[in-house]
């Protein structure tokens, strides 16, 4: 199944070409703001990417048009008429709806995403497979690992949060592994924190499989990942959001749990526990 997303519609457009890093943060930026953009001027573009007006011109000349007016008009063409129609009533919403709009958006990516399950259930055994599991989250990102390792620790023996920055992070990636970790997930949401970087890298060389979450497949990250899942963020209010990020975390941890063999055999050993001390208020 394809997805005929704003989003999968330039995903597409952008396979196949080998792009600057001006260009990517160009594509990053333009499939963030996929419904946005074909009603963009180069200027506007460029002023929403951080980058210059001529490097929105060269990267259209780089995806195979005259110039950025021939990609815009392309974007429109190929936008379907019940689309066209939506993007007019969105004008009606106010600012509040619009990011909540934004945010449904990004879940129907997600979910066209999933049509091939294959990426979250590669993830799902790499996961399950790594005693003990690492789980990398910092800054904007933080609360995402620290739900994912929450409900993880439920049936996983052995997941450690790395959710604190510092010279002891290398540390604690290196005691992970040294324990026989062979996997670690990250949540890397922007702004991407250099150290978040530096610390992926730092476990590929410790010889971890790293496994990401991030906003794009053109994210900083990517170049330090060895598996890459997209899920897009909201950028309408002042702080981002991040439904699709978490949506996909509960995702790979039924994923990871398929791949457990003792998964449901925890499950009930815990809620037995939870019982008998009354841990709930029911």
């Amino acid at each position: 199944m394809t997805s005929d997303s704003p989003a999968a519609r330039l995903q597409r457009l952008f396979e196949g070409h080998r792009l600057t890093p001006t260009q990517r943060r160009i594509a990053h930026c333009m499939v963030r703001g996929a419904t946005e953009v074909p009603f963009l001027s180069s200027v506007e573009l460029a002023e929403l990417a951080g980058v210059s007006q001529p490097s929105v011109t060269r990267f259209a000349v780089a995806l195979g048009f005259d110039g950025y007016p021939a990609l815009r008009r392309h974007l429109r063409e190929v936008a379907p008429p019940a689309e066209r129609a939506e993007e007019q009533q969105e004008d009606t919403y106010n600012e509040y709806q619009q990011a909540v709009q934004g945010e449904i958006e990004n879940l129907r990516q997600l979910s066209a995403m999933l049509a091939d399950p294959s990426p979250v259930q590669e993830a799902g055994r790499l996961l399950a497979a790594s005693v003990p599991l690492p789980v990398l989250g910092l800054r904007a990102a933080s609360s995402q690992a620290r739900g994912f390792a929450y409900f993880a620790a439920k049936v996983h023996p052995d997941v450690r949060l790395l959710d604190e920055g510092g010279s002891m992070l290398a540390d604690r990636i290196d005691a992970a592994a040294g324990a026989g970790a062979s996997a670690l997930l990250c949540f890397a949401l922007p702004r991407h924190p250099r150290e978040v970087a530096e610390a992926l890298e730092h476990a590929r060389q410790a010889g971890l499989t790293v496994v990401t979450v991030a906003e794009s497949p053109f994210a900083p990250v990517a170049r330090v990942s060895d598996l890459l899942i997209p899920a897009p963020v909201g950028t309408g209010l002042a702080f981002d959001t991040a439904c699709a990020p978490m949506l996909l975390g509960r995702v790979l941890l039924e994923a990871m749990a398929d791949a457990l063999p003792d998964a449901q055999a925890r499950l009930e050993a815990f809620d037995a526990r939870a019982a008998a001390r009354g841990l709930f208020v029911e």
